[in-house]
Order: structure tokens, then sequence, then C-alpha cells
């Protein structure tokens, strides 16, 4: 169906050669269409005339960007369509869009057919065709909080798809394998989205024993059980007015999924031994690297609980289907060990980067970050080269049983190698700097093992909490789900 008379369409970008076969094209496909090289011109203009039926716009612009002008055209005109382009599609860019009332996205650079079919499903009247999917290329920002990294289609589809789902009030069930960063998901869902400045609270599911989980989601009253001397207020209030995340939901017993169905529903429950009804307002996020399905078919997971919790479905991809960002993200875990090592940041020959894509990864971006910190500590030279990614990795790929004396053999094996080398090579003040980085690997994978916690991690070491500290500094960043 043509377009309807009357369709104006406004494109506003600072790259006239964009402006001009985004225009062209629109024009071909029988819109009026008026260009714009910033948000200060289209607000002029909007000044002296009727609105745009839709409004393309760039984001980082001279002056005002394209988030500003949206800003300004929704609290003008709240019923205009506005479709925001920009070539960063990361979480952060594709969720203020939408936070701004932003209508689509469309990552640059696009397909000019792509930005037509988005305007004929945008305007009133115009019937939508068949199109392939949007190339949604991107350059990354860097941050300093953990995020999640990627560049390839499957994940520029997830951070759209976080962008859009950050706003809207909607239960989340993020599905993956293990490490594949469902944590980082739920983060990113709950950092974009209007309980921002509410509580982020996570719960893996898996790591508490049964007979404590209820407590510790729901909270107690003192004497409600032997060795409850005072009050706990569970998860679900700790996360009153944020989100709270549920991790590994499929190994949550039944008992408790009747429990968790009323809290869904109702936004009420009791206290472990309390009388008093508990009021929360918790966005619940959750994730499972299981086949819920399949475990309900089997009678181990509620079938309405599912359907609570499965309102939005977001699958994240194994590291094995998208490659092409295993490069990007060792840089990250590489410069992340480097600046907590305090030494140079080492880098990748093409070989090694070679080698790390054509593994597996059966632990995923978990497994690729730990092969990294391993490198950052033990490779001898400021370039890893493919034989440091060897021995980084024989450790998976050995198949001999893993038995405590066997791991410690090997162990030894690869710091006598490593000794050797760095003595051939001249290195001075090797027994503290050996040291040193033993004590970093000790501590991170303490913290690992007891998700962050440092009192326990230093008493599973034998060390005071103090000590650990020290060692460690005053932050630590947490590792993806």
């Amino acid at each position: 169906m043509a377009p309807l008379e009357g369709h104006r369409v406004w494109v506003v970008d600072d790259d006239r050669g964009v402006r001009f076969v985004l225009c062209t094209a629109l024009r071909e496909a029988g819109y009026q269409v008026e260009g714009f090289d910033s948000a200060a011109a289209a607000l002029d203009a909007l000044a002296g005339q009727a609105p745009p039926a839709l409004l393309f716009t760039d984001v980082r612009m001279p002056g005002d960007d394209g988030l500003v002008l949206l800003d300004k055209l929704k609290a003008a005109h709240p019923q205009l369509p506005v479709i925001v382009m920009s070539a960063y599609t990361d979480v952060a860019s594709t969720a203020g869009a939408f936070r701004g009332g932003a209508h689509e996205f469309l990552s640059k650079p696009f397909d000019l057919d792509d930005a037509v079919a988005l305007a004929q499903r945008a305007l009133p009247g115009v019937e939508a065709e068949t199109v392939a999917p949007v190339d949604e290329s991107r350059q990354p920002a860097p941050a300093s909080a953990p995020q999640l990294v990627g560049d390839t289609p499957a994940m520029r589809a997830l951070f759209r798809a976080i962008g859009k789902l950050a706003q809207a009030p909607l239960a989340v069930l993020i599905t993956g394998e293990t490490g594949t960063g469902k944590e980082l998901v739920a983060n990113a869902l709950h950092r974009e989205s209007p309980r921002a400045a509410g509580p982020f609270v996570a719960l893996n599911t898996a790591a508490i024993p049964a007979e404590l989980l209820e407590s510790e989601l729901f909270g107690h009253e003192a004497g409600a059980f032997t060795g409850a001397q005072r009050r706990h207020v569970g998860r679900f209030e700790q996360a009153h007015g944020g989100t709270l995340f549920l991790d590994e939901i499929g190994d949550m017993p039944l008992p408790l999924q009747t429990r968790l169905l009323r809290v869904l529903a109702e936004g009420e429950f009791f206290r472990v031994g309390g009388r008093e009804l508990i009021h929360v307002d918790v966005r619940v996020v959750a994730a499972t690297h299981q086949d819920l399905e399949g475990l309900v078919a089997q009678g181990r997971f509620r079938a309405d609980l599912l359907h609570r919790l499965d309102v939005v479905r977001l699958q994240l991809p194994a590291l094995r289907e998208r490659r092409d960002d295993v490069g990007q993200l060792a840089a990250t875990f590489l410069a992340a060990a480097a600046h907590r090592l305090d030494t140079p940041p080492k880098r990748l020959t093409a070989a090694a980067l070679q080698a790390l894509r054509e593994h597996d990864w059966p632990g995923n971006v978990r497994e690729l970050e730990n092969v990294c910190w391993r490198m950052a500590a033990l490779a001898a030279a400021d370039t890893i080269g493919a034989a440091d990614v060897e021995l980084a990795l024989s450790r998976r790929s050995t198949q001999a049983p893993a038995g405590a004396a066997g791991d410690a053999a090997q162990w030894e094996a690869l710091l006598s190698r490593w000794a050797r080398q760095r003595l051939a090579e001249g290195a001075e003040g090797l027994h503290a700097q050996v040291r040193e980085r033993v004590d970093q690997a000790l501590l991170e994978a303490a913290l690992q093992l007891t998700h962050g916690r440092r009192a326990e991690a230093a008493a599973r070491l034998g060390l005071g909490r103090n000590t650990l500290t020290r060692k460690l500094g005053p932050g630590r960043r947490r590792s993806p789900s």
C-alpha cells in the first residue's frame, strides 16, 4: 500500500551523506521528506509549522543531541513517532532511547530498505512489508562496571531487547547455558528501568540448602525455628521498590514454588513464623539453564509458576555461537586483570586470538574470563601467543581424572615451565612476583566460590578479613552468572 497523502517525514542528522541517502529512499517510497542538520534546526521548523507524521533523528550531533530532541518533541507532541538512529547500540544507548519514548531504534549502518520498512510500520494506514532483520552493527563504548560485551547480531538483538523490556513492568525469564551472563542481563534490565534507584537483589536458589531457602526468600521471625534468635529480613523485603533476581529458578523445591506463586500474584507474604502480612513492590527476573517445560512435564516445576515468570523470555547465546565476540571479550578481561594485578596490559597475537575463537567454551563467558585471568597472571611476556593459550586451556582439555593430587601436580608443572622460561630470559625478583600473583589467583578463586562474600572467602583461605581486603583493594567486580 502506498503512503497516504500528507505523510510528512523529517530526517535529522548532522551527517550530510546519511541524511541525503535516507531522504532519497523515503522520497522514492512516496513520502514528503525534509532534512535537517541539527536538533535546533528541526525545533525551529517545528515552531512555524505542523509536526511531521514521523521523525528520524541521529543521537550524537553538535548542540542538542537526538535524545534531547526526543524529549522536547515528546513533551509537545506525545503521539509523534520518533525513530532514533545511532551507531551506539549498547544497553545504555538503546534503553535511553526507549525510555525517552522512541518508537523504534535503528542501528547504523543500516539498510535503506529496513529504514523504509520501519517508516511503513510506524505510520498509520501503511502496510508493513516483510523485510530482512535490521543490521544492528555498533561501536561499543567503554564502561568501568561489569557489562555485557559483544558486537555480533545476536548480542545487538539482545541489547535492543533489554532496552525495550527495561521500561516494561513485565516478568522476564532469562535462559541460557551456565556462564552466558544471565545476572548481567538481569542487572542491565534493572539499571535501565524506572526502578534503577531501588535495590537490585540477587539470589542463586541452587546455592541455598532447601531447608534455608524459604527463610532466605521471605525472612523469619525470632523463635521461628531452632537458632532463629532474631528477626531476619528476606530477599523480597530487601528488594522492595527494586528488582529481585532469582537465578537457577529450576532448582527451587516445589513447596516454595507455591509460596513464590502467591507473592508474584498478590505481592504479599508472611515471614516464616510470622503473622504480619508483608506487602512488597518487586519486579522479579528469573533465570535458568534448565528446560523448564521439561521439568513441568516431569512434575518438578509448576506450570502456573512458569506462566507467571515467563511473560517475556530472553535466550542468551552460547559463546560458541558468537565467536566473533571472543576478541572483544578477551581484551576486556585482560585489561581488568592487568588493573587488578597491577601489571602491564597483555595483548593477544593473531594466532592466540584464533586459538581462543576455535575453542568450544563449554563454560561460556565465565570460562573465557577465567582463562584470560590465568594468562594475565602466567604469560611470560606482554604479548600472549598461541602457546600461552594452549597452556591456559590445558586444564580444561585434559582427559585424565581430576583428583586433588593430579591437579596439584599439573599446577606445579605449569609453574615450573613458566619459571624456567622467565629465568632463562633474565627475570629478577621472580619469587616476589609469583607469590603476589598466586595470592591474587587464590583470592579471586575464593571470592568466586563464595559469590563475593569476603568474610567467608577469608575463612576458607585461612586469612583474616582485613588481610584479604588489603590484598584485593576496596572494590571487586562480579563475574557473569
